[in-house]
C-alpha cells in the first residue's frame, strides 16, 4: 500500500485548522499532528505494506561473485554466502531487514551484474548492495539510500614498485594504473591523478588483479576496504601504498541502489537512521572494515 503524499498534507492541514478554529478543543494541534505522523509510520513501514517484488519476501540483489570485507570472510569460510551474514554488507541486510520486521528466512538474495543494475527500468528485486557510489549521473535513472558508508580510494602495488613510497598524485604521473569499468576510482585516475598514460580498463576486480600479477600494470586503484582485500586475499605479496586524501576528490559515499521512484527508499532510510543511532553500523565496520595498522596518505 503506497501512501500518497498529498493526501497525507491534506489531514494535517485540516487538523491544523480545525484545532486553530475550533474554540474548547481538548486535543492540541501539536497533539493531533504527532498522531497523524506517528499512524503514517506505522502504515507505510509495516512488512504488509511495503512495495516488494514479492509479498511478505524481502529480495536482496548483490554482485556475482561477493567479496569480503562486504559478503564472506577472508578464511573462506562462508566466502560469497550472503545468507551466512558475515562481511560488511551482509550483515547490514540482515539489520535492516530485522528493523523492517523481516525474519531471516524472509530475505531472498539475488545476483545483478554491477553495470547492469544501474541501468534505467523496472527491477526483480527490491534493492541491490554492492558498494555502490552515490552519483549524480546515477541518480538520474536509479534510487539511493542515504550513505551506509564512507570511503576514500586507495592504491595497491608491490612493495618493489616505484610507486610503493608516493606522497601526492603528482607522483603517479607515470604509473600505469588500472581500474573496474564504471567506478569511482576510475573517475578518480581519469579526473584528479590524471596519469601520462591512459589507465587500463577492466570489468571485474579479479581482472584487475590478473593484469597486475602479469606485470601489465603498476598498481590498482580501488575503494580502501577492498584494498585491504585485495593485499590480503587476492594479489600475493600486494601492499597498500596509501589512501588518496586529496580535496579535490569527494569521499565516496556508497548506498543501497532501488528502482527510480521506489517508495521503500523511505523505509529503508528509516532502518538506517536507526542503525547509526544504536551504533550497529559501527560495529558492523569495526568488525568487518577495519583491519588495524596506519595507511599513509596520498595527498594532492
Amino acid at each position: 500500500m503506497r501512501i500518497n503524499k498529498h493526501w497525507i498534507v491534506v489531514v494535517l492541514v485540516t487538523a491544523f485548522i480545525a484545532t486553530a478554529c475550533t474554540s474548547g478543543s481538548s486535543t492540541t494541534t501539536t497533539e493531533a499532528t504527532t498522531a497523524a505522523q506517528t499512524t503514517t509510520t506505522a502504515m507505510s513501514c509495516t512488512v504488509e505494506n511495503l512495495n516488494l517484488v514479492t509479498p511478505g519476501t524481502l529480495t536482496v540483489a548483490t554482485g556475482e561473485p561477493a567479496f569480503p570485507p562486504w559478503v564472506g570472510t577472508v578464511d573462506g569460510e562462508g566466502f560469497d554466502d550472503p545468507t551466512s551474514k558475515l562481511g560488511f554488507e551482509a550483515g547490514l541486510v540482515y539489520d535492516i531487514a530485522e528493523q523492517l520486521g523481516f525474519s531471516d528466512d524472509q530475505v531472498v538474495w539475488t545476483r545483478v551484474d554491477f553495470n547492469e543494475a544501474i541501468a534505467p527500468g523496472p527491477k526483480d528485486w527490491d534493492f541491490n548492495i554492492q558498494q555502490y557510489s552515490i552519483t549524480t549521473d546515477r541518480q538520474e535513472v536509479v534510487d539511493f539510500s542515504e550513505p551506509y558508508y564512507t570511503t576514500h580510494q586507495a592504491l595497491v602495488v608491490y612493495p618493489d614498485s616505484p610507486y610503493a613510497h608516493v606522497t601526492s598524485v603528482e607522483d603517479l604521473k607515470d604509473a600505469i594504473l588500472g581500474a573496474q569499468v564504471g567506478t569511482t576510482s576510475l573517475d578518480f585516475i581519469e579526473q584528479v591523478i590524471q596519469p601520462n598514460t591512459a589507465p587500463f580498463v577492466y570489468d571485474e576486480n579479479v581482472d584487475l588483479e590478473a593484469a597486475m600479477n602479469a606485470g601489465q600494470i603498476d598498481g590498482l586503484v580501488v575503494d580502501l576496504p577492498t584494498a585491504y582485500y585485495v593485499t590480503a586475499a587476492q594479489v600475493d605479496g600486494s601492499v597498500i601504498a596509501g589512501e588518496f586524501t586529496t580535496m579535490s576528490a569527494n569521499p565516496d559515499n556508497y548506498g543501497i541502489l532501488f528502482a527510480k521512484g521506489n517508495p521503500l527508499v523511505t523505509c529503508v532510510n528509516q532502518a538506517i537512521d536507526t542503525l547509526k543511532a544504536n551504533g550497529t553500523l559501527q560495529q558492523l565496520e569495526d568488525t568487518f572494515l577495519t583491519q588495524g595498522g596506519a595507511i599513509p596518505e596520498i595527498s594532492g
